[in-house]
């Protein structure tokens, strides 16, 4: 399993879930886990994938999203779990 994290914030707009949704199925890749809200006016979510099957490098997967993120726009990042939890130890 390649667990990758994922961030989308931005402000709410119909179809920012549904772009990112239907890029990962496209892609092969699995939803562990999400967590979405909307604040005032604005949209954050988070998601845990399983990239194992996902048939496009880490670098290439983490530029299409930002690329989805700026047709939808918002900011979507992508981090490798192992990264993420680095950067995250105290």
């Amino acid at each position: 399993m390649r667990k990758i994290v994922i961030t989308v914030v931005g402000k709410d707009s119909v179809g920012i879930i549904a772009g990112v949704c239907t890029y990962l199925a496209d892609h092969q890749v699995n939803i562990l886990d999400i967590s979405q809200t909307i604040v005032d006016g604005f949209f954050n979510m988070m998601m845990i994938v399983d990239t194992a099957k996902c048939d496009s490098d880490f670098d290439t997967f983490a530029a299409d999203l930002e690329e989805i993120g700026k047709e939808l726009g918002c900011i979507i990042h992508a981090q490798r779990e192992d990264i993420f939890d680095q950067m995250h130890r105290i």
